[in-house]
């Protein structure tokens, strides 16, 4: 084992949590999993497995990734999702760790599946994250949605052999749900962080980005599935562009319709 502790938030995730597991279990005695109230019997797969299962209402996936960080018992972490799943040569590598300098953190390249299929190319086809590091200097930013670690001025950032085995989608229903969740709580993001609905927002950046997904980043080379892929993504950035839109509209017409109930009682 190595002084590593794996951290994973679930909400129902019983149909992939017991794979992800079972190759964390390879790396550490430590695995903690912060439910969201699943009601698939996911707390009693962990807890089989050995897990230490904390359920905690939902706050973001940030927010609830720092409530397994604090839980941890080792200083470093290695955060997963239930759909992640360690490859052999991943787990050599991180036994091989000397894991003495707080300030390196390991950027993991990611292989994504679409179904059972692997795809290699387009956005998912180069895929990798900082997933490694020492809660002591780094920790996750607290937003609602595509969270991101916050580093030390002096990070450095190592690569490491191996990959994480990503089961993204089981079909194409099940992309398109996540597509339109992600897309309300990027949008409910972005409302909060003061951007705008522009133009070209809503209409030329889903164009760029299925035309960068699917023919400069050779998306095409994954067959249907890699079609499927780029439309999902072109909707789903019209969509949080639309809801950002649609944000902006009803909070305006809220002001104007506190303005006006003020000036009324003014009278």
């Amino acid at each position: 084992m190595v002084p590593v502790s794996v951290v994973i938030i679930t909400k129902n995730e019983a149909a992939l949590i017991e794979d992800c597991i079972k190759m964390a279990s390879l790396i550490t005695d430590d695995i903690v999993v912060i439910d969201n109230d699943s009601t698939d019997g996911t707390p009693l797969i962990a807890s089989r497995y050995g897990c230490r299962v904390f359920q905690k209402s939902w706050s973001g996936y940030g927010a609830n990734k720092n409530k397994g960080v604090a839980q941890a018992r080792y200083n470093w972490i290695l955060s997963i999702d239930a759909d992640e799943v360690l490859d052999l040569e991943l787990i050599k590598s991180l036994h091989n760790l000397t894991f003495d300098k707080p300030n390196v953190v390991y950027d993991i390249k990611f292989k994504s599946y679409f179904g059972k299929k692997l795809i290699r190319f387009g956005n998912w086809g180069n895929d990798h994250h900082v997933r490694l590091f020492n809660r002591s200097l780094v920790k996750w930013g607290e937003t609602e949605v595509h969270e991101t670690l916050l580093l030390p001025s002096d990070a450095e950032i190592k690569s490491i052999a191996g990959y994480i085995q990503h089961h993204s989608v089981t079909d194409i229903d099940d992309f398109k749900r996540k597509a339109i969740l992600y897309a309300q709580l990027s949008a409910a993001k972005y409302y909060k962080a003061g951007k705008k609905a522009t133009f070209i927002k809503l209409y030329f950046s889903p164009a760029f980005g299925f035309l960068r997904n699917y023919i400069i980043r050779l998306g095409f080379l994954d067959g249907a599935e890699g079609l499927a892929i780029a439309r999902v993504i072109y909707k789903n950035t019209r969509l949080k562009y639309a809801y950002l839109k649609q944000y902006k509209e009803l909070s305006q017409t809220r002001n104007t319709y506190r303005n006006e109930l003020a000036i009324e009682q003014i009278n």
